[in-house]
């Protein structure tokens, strides 16, 4: 039996996997198209994803849901299938994952904006977020992930929602940054360390930083030192992409080579980062390469 994740946490550290989405692109995926009806009507691919990021020595594996709200895949006309679509990628997740590993039931942005920017209210969404989680849970997540957030309202709603449906399992809570003026800051304008403290307050139990806006890897070192000292104590997750992403020939090419992360993730367990993991652009030899790097702290 794998040992409570945020036990586990605290002895050592722990490699999460990578991109999901351009994975699926390389096995079809049409631009556009919803990834996460895979995990019903391919989920042998799904599941082969998930498993080359495990061999590559992935331990934290993050389910394909990122955009499984009701309210996501509505705009796929989907928005009625949302807990079977979730419960299958918990369940695709967890067989990669175990035994050994964790899988993470992934949440992501819900596609708008809360009131009174946009016309979503808090309580609705709330309940949007806890149909979300507990058909996650139901296929087996041992932890949520919350990811991608620009609105650190949206990140405190999708947090507590996870912890009103099950108090006892760890929530992990990342935010994507954008750099403006030599600092960071989300979309909707906050700072590191508004998001950060936010999430704390909320009760996020690992909390940090993946993907970005227009971030070379030196740049993602610099919003990793500025997340590390934000989250003071709790510990903290970093996932950047690989590289800031490039037109070359005609397709979006992410720069960085695994070499290139391997040294990243060198340089994050200097920090103190407790989950090292890939987001937008990462593959399983990226992970594999970060992966040795973590075994060698």
């Amino acid at each position: 039996m794998n040992p409570d994740l945020l036990s586990a946490l605290s002895s050592r550290r722990l490699l999460c996997d990578g991109a999901m989405g351009t994975q699926l692109m390389l096995r079809g995926l049409a631009p556009g198209a919803c990834g996460e009806k895979w995990n019903m009507d391919r989920p042998a691919d799904v599941e082969a994803i998930h498993r080359a990021y495990r061999q590559a020595g992935c331990e934290l594996i993050t389910s394909n849901t990122f955009g499984a709200t009701s309210t996501n895949l509505d705009r796929h006309g989907l928005g009625d299938r949302a807990a079977d679509i979730n419960r299958a990628g918990a369940e695709l997740a967890c067989r990669a994952a175990k035994p050994g590993g964790w899988a993470l039931g992934d949440i992501g942005p819900f596609g708008g904006f809360l009131e009174p920017v946009g016309d979503m209210s808090e309580a609705v969404l709330s309940d949007v977020f806890k149909q979300q989680v507990a058909a996650l849970y139901a296929g087996g997540a041992d932890a949520i992930i919350v990811e991608t957030m620009s609105d650190p309202r949206e990140m405190k709603l999708a947090i507590e929602a996870a912890k009103a449906m099950q108090k006892d399992k760890p929530v992990i809570a990342t935010y994507a940054f954008g750099k403006r003026e030599r600092s960071f800051f989300t979309m909707m304008g906050n700072t590191v360390e508004e998001c950060i403290g936010e999430a704390i307050k909320a009760g996020a139990d690992v909390v940090g930083a993946n993907c970005g806006t227009s971030l070379d890897l030196n740049d993602y070192l610099r919003l990793a030192e500025r997340v590390v000292k934000a989250v003071g104590k709790t510990p903290a997750i970093f996932q950047p992409n690989a590289g800031s992403p490039q037109m070359i020939s005609g397709k979006l090419v992410h720069p960085a080579s695994p070499a290139d992360m391997a040294a990243m993730a060198s340089r994050l367990i200097e920090m103190g980062f407790r989950i090292i993991g890939g987001c937008c652009g990462t593959t399983p030899e990226h992970l594999r390469a970060m992966a040795a790097a973590v075994r060698q702290s």
